[in-house]
């Protein structure tokens, strides 16, 4: 039986509905990197104009979300976490280099917090990574990419705050 966007955010449903929490979080990650290798599914939920950020999937019950990304050139963000929620960035094609930051001042809605650099790694097809309550992180895409990725919540519902990072001391 093909997979399809509903199988799959039952898979997800499922495993959140008996673990919401990091372990279950793992689960997850590791039936998005399976999902990945299905080209077929993972071309069924791109189009040419499929936008930098589309919500696929919104689950009534639990919250979380299933979003398509596609970035057509080169991308940037800065640091940031995602507030209360969770994601798991899993990589379709290209590839996305993060950057995990460690909190070094809090940020507050009138002040940026301060975050210092604790590593690089690169996310290639296949790929998918866990970002918890509280991590860190900076996505650079170089070039054209597509990922797929779960949040525990809708992060457009999510006040999140900014960070600038400080030199390494």
């Amino acid at each position: 039986m093909p997979r399809t966007l509903a199988s799959f955010a039952a898979q997800v449903r499922q495993i959140l509905q008996q673990q919401d929490n990091r372990a279950g979080r793992d689960q997850v990650a590791a039936l998005l990197r399976d999902a990945l290798k299905d080209r077929a599914f993972v071309e069924s939920l791109f189009d040419a104009a499929s936008p930098e950020r589309k919500v696929l999937y919104d689950d009534p019950q639990l919250g979380f979300c299933i979003l398509a990304h596609r970035y057509t050139d080169a991308k940037n963000s800065p640091p940031h976490g995602h507030g209360t929620s969770w994601a798991i960035y899993g990589q379709a094609d290209g590839e996305t280099v993060m950057t995990d930051w460690l909190l070094v001042e809090a940020a507050s809605p009138d002040k940026p917090g301060k975050v210092k650099k604790l590593r690089e790694y690169t996310l290639t097809p296949g790929l998918a990574h866990v970002y918890n309550e509280g991590d860190m992180h900076a996505p650079s895409r170089a070039g054209p990419t597509r990922l797929i990725r779960i949040e525990g919540t809708n992060l457009e519902r999510v006040a999140r705050l900014r960070y600038e990072p400080v030199a390494a001391a």
